[in-house]
């Protein structure tokens, strides 16, 4: 197998969905809770991408074992267009998870056991989104698993992980008495997830967007999305509603001390994600939709990336 077919089997271009929950995980460990921790950070990192790839290729290798149309089997899917393996494919992603699977023993050696636990339902839900007799992905609730998964589930390990002193939540666990106590701040957790919902919204929008532009085709390979059930119209309706209440999220967020003024930087994007909304309901069904929530995706996270930033700097002025 060659590297460029790799990076399409593991679509290397589309891990831009889970790379911002953790960039602005850590920037909100560090303008909200003033604590970073680089060695955990970076070793996440490494087993964050390294799961995410797997899941993509799980993703490809199962829409090409369940495929009813030749023409995608054999012509659209990676895998048959470029004649590689499946086999090949699977030993890749057994592999991947394998040492994915390390990092995350090793992170909760060094830090506790809610992180195996919240890894191991983020990982469950990822292997599973895609896999078995019922893939998530292929029902209704697909953007929900995709967004919550990837945009809270990633930005509130990443927060874990850097916040080692006065945790936001920690379980404690005494094996020799059979007890436990979870434990933690609920305003703390309650910012968490309002800062996480911007990032579950524009992530769900991708698996949106997807289902939207696919629905013929898939409705051909038996699988039943959101879309199927509410229409593409319904279906165009929810995809800006997601997108425009980011910013509502922002503005609510502000009086309550989840951010900062300098994250109002963010309305800087809603022109071009606005345009992007109407661009991407003119091209609907076209394969070239698709980018638009890409595209929106990177300008609102940059943007709140660099809300963020400023904050920090700011504050340490």
């Amino acid at each position: 197998m060659s590297l460029n077919v790799f990076l399409q089997v593991v679509e290397i271009r589309t891990k831009l969905a889970s790379l911002f929950p953790f960039a602005v995980g850590v920037l909100f460990s560090i303008a909200y809770f003033h604590k970073f921790q680089l060695g955990y950070t970076l070793l996440f990192f490494v087993g964050m991408v390294v799961f995410d790839m797997a899941t993509t290729a799980i993703n490809n290798y199962m829409d090409f074992k369940k495929a009813k149309s030749q023409v995608y089997k054999y012509e659209e899917n990676i895998i048959g267009s470029s004649g590689i393996s499946p086999k090949l494919v699977r030993n890749m992603i057994f592999g991947m998870i394998a040492f994915s699977a390390v990092i995350g023993v090793v992170l909760t050696i060094k830090t506790g056991w809610l992180f195996l636990i919240m890894g191991g339902v983020c990982c469950f839900i990822g292997i599973f989104y895609t896999f078995g007799p019922i893939p998530l992905s292929r029902m209704p609730l697909g953007e929900v698993f995709s967004g919550f998964t990837m945009g809270l589930g990633i930005f509130a390990m990443t927060i874990y992980l850097n916040v080692q002193e006065d945790r936001p939540f920690y379980l404690f666990l005494d094996w020799s008495k059979g007890s436990f106590a979870l434990v933690g701040s609920l305003w703390a957790v309650l910012a968490i997830i309002w800062a996480a919902l911007p990032m579950v919204f524009t992530i769900a929008n991708i698996m949106l967007a997807n289902n939207l532009r696919d629905l013929d085709t898939d409705i051909e390979n038996h699988r039943y999305t959101l879309v199927y059930y509410i229409g593409r119209e319904h279906g165009v309706v929810l995809f800006q509603l997601l997108m425009l209440v980011c910013y509502l999220v922002i503005l609510i967020g502000i009086p309550f001390g989840v951010f900062r003024w300098p994250i109002l930087v963010v309305f800087l994007s809603l022109p071009t994600v606005w345009k992007n909304l109407q661009l991407f309901k003119e091209e609907l069904p076209h394969p070239k939709s698709f980018g638009y929530s890409i595209k929106n995706l990177i300008a609102f996270n940059s943007s709140y990336l660099l809300g963020l930033l400023l904050t920090i700097v700011l504050e340490n002025r």
